[in-house]
Order: C-alpha cells, then structure tokens, then sequence
C-alpha cells in the first residue's frame, strides 16, 4: 500500500506568509478606536431614557438604607425631594414612586393608596410641586405596598373555601388609586397588579374624571419569580403565600404577547416587561409587536446581584452596570427603570 508523501510547506517566514492575505471583510476596522466605536455602534443609551424606582416611607425622620440594595434608601419627603433633584441634574427622564405606609395603617383592601393622606400620594405631589413638568412622575399603582395581606388584590375564598385574589373586585380599587394619583400630580400611573382588565378599568376612569393626558405605563408581561426578594423588604412588603395566580408563569412566552396585545387594545400608552435580564428573549419578541413604547425593569434581585458580585470584588461593578443595561436596551426597551439610574446617567456623560 502506498503511502501519500507528506504535505512540505514552503520555507517562509510568518511575515511573509501574511503577504498572500488579503481579506475583503475586516471588521475590526470598526473597533480600531474608542471614537469609531462610537460611531459604528448600533445600540445607543441616553440618559432620558431611564427611570429611577424610588421609596417613600412614613414613620422615619431620615433617609433608611435598604440591606438588600446597598446604596438604595426608603425616603422622607426632603431625601426624596434632594435624590429627585439629583436624578434630573444627571439627566434622568423619569422617576417611579413607590409607598411604604406604616404597617398599622395596612388593611384588607389597601385604603390608603387612595387617600389624600397617604404616603404614596403625598410624595407625588412633593415630586409635582418641586418638578412641575421638568421630570416625569411616575406612580406605581398597586395595593400590594397597602394591604396587610401584600397581595395585588382583594381576597376572597372560592366554592372550595380556598382564598383567591377577587380579580372584578379589585379593579374599582385601581381605578380609584390612578384617581386618586393623577390628582396628586402623577404624569403617568403603572398598574403592576396584573389584574384582567385593569387597564381598560384604570383608562376609563382617568378619563371620566378629566386626566385625558395621564398616561398609563402597563406592566404587561410581568413574572412570577425569584428576583423580587430585596424589593419586598422595600416596601414592606407583608405578603402572604406567592403571587404565580395573577403574575405569569417564566416558562411562557405566547402568553406575554396576548398580554401586550390585550394592554395596547385596552389603552395602554406604554407597555412593560419585568423583570428584564431574565426575559431579555421576551423583551425581543414585545418590542417587535409593539405600536407602543416598551419598558423594561431592571429589578431589585438584578441590582443586588450585581452589586454583591461587585463588593466581593469578582466583576467590575461600574462595567457590569453598563453591560446590563446596553443589553437591556439592545434587546428592545426603548425606557429602563433602574436602581443605577443617577449613577449610569453619568456613566454615560463620561
């Protein structure tokens, strides 16, 4: 049997080698400096783009750090009022008010989301009354913070005397909160509940007592999951049992789009996807359907992951911080809400 002679290269040098090279695609052209960089990049993030979740909490007399989100703090009026100032200085777009009333003053239906008095409202209208309409105050609308359950909506027990969320029940309370919020000087109210109807409900209502041009943030395509844990010690929060009756199940995607679809149809101005780097795929999928603009939440597990991996010196916090964003923002969101919101506006300013 024959054997091939072995294949003999010619004696060349490397560099010379080089010389019969020639490539017709070179994209590293592109990426030769920071300036081309710049300007060949697809994905653009800008400051007005993002959304900073606050807290405001009665019964405190200064600023509270929150243990599970280094750096994020459950507010008085005053630190709220300075944070705010602080955000749009950098060039933050919006922030989203969330309220943390005392536990005493909780109930069955979470009354004090709608009271003039309550903790949510009066921050709303710090916020209106110091910003007027150079920064978007955004509320969030859930009884959630509010009930002494910690659920979205009111219980009730079903035929088997099992306790559910009473979803046609609930929807007048939420009308009743985005009410009650554009009157404080919400620009915009975002029902998180996730409750069937709830946009037409909160729509109509809006509309009916004169707030035509307050917009409506839906959380669309909001999921049950794992990486609510430090929000809750937030808010407060005193939930009992989990929430997989009303919030959707991670392992669906179809099910996000009927949801957006329902949203848009309902009146909803803006449409949302939480949490976001879970569900960057249905970001994607939302953001190519939508006639509106699409959100994304940037949630708390999100930001103390990060930010643990960061103090343990494993990554480096100021890069992770932008890489999860630029995705985020790749992926689809057109508007970002973000615990680093401040902080990446002026990441971003350089």
């Amino acid at each position: 049997m024959c054997r091939a002679d072995p294949v003999r290269l010619p004696r060349r040098t490397i560099s010379t080698m080089t010389d019969d090279v020639h490539l017709v695609r070179r994209p590293r052209r592109l990426r030769t400096t920071p300036a081309m960089r710049n300007f060949v990049a697809e994905t653009h993030l800008e400051p007005n783009q993002l959304v900073l979740p606050m807290f405001i909490a009665d019964g405190i007399d200064s600023a509270r750090d929150i243990s599970a989100m280094p750096g994020v703090q459950q507010h008085t009026e005053e630190s709220l009022l300075r944070t705010a100032e602080e955000a749009l200085t950098a060039g933050v777009g919006s922030v989203d008010l969330f309220g943390v009333p005392t536990p005493e003053s909780k109930d069955a239906t979470g009354s004090q989301a709608w009271a003039v008095d309550g903790v949510l409202n009066r921050g709303l209208s710090a916020l209106r009354r110091e910003f007027g309409d150079d920064l978007i105050v955004m509320a969030d609308t859930c009884l959630d913070e509010f009930t002494d359950h910690g659920h979205c909506g009111v219980l009730t027990e079903d035929r088997f005397g099992t306790t559910v969320i009473d979803n046609d029940a609930t929807l007048p309370l939420y009308a009743r909160m985005a009410v009650a919020q554009a009157e404080a000087g919400a620009h915009v109210v975002s029902p998180s509940g996730m409750m069937d109807g709830q946009i037409a409900v909160i729509r109509r209502a809006l509309d009916d007592a004169g707030f035509q041009d307050v917009s409506i943030l839906a959380y669309s395509a909001k999921y049950a999951g794992a990486f609510y844990g430090p929000f809750r010690e937030a808010v407060g929060s005193s939930l009992q049992g989990d929430r997989k009756t009303y919030q959707q199940d991670p392992r669906n995607a179809r099910e996000s789009l009927m949801e957006v679809d329902l949203d848009i149809a309902e009146g909803a101005d803006m449409v949302m996807v939480k949490p976001a780097m879970p569900h960057l795929d249905i970001l994607r999928q939302v953001a190519d359907i939508s006639t509106v603009p699409v959100a994304a939440y940037q949630v708390s597990g999100e930001y103390s992951m990060i930010t643990a991996a960061a103090q343990n010196g494993w990554i480096d916090r100021e890069a992770a911080i932008m890489d999860s964003l630029t995705g985020i923002r790749r992926a689809g969101a057109d508007i970002i809400l973000t615990y680093w919101a401040t902080e990446a506006a002026h990441l971003l300013r350089g």
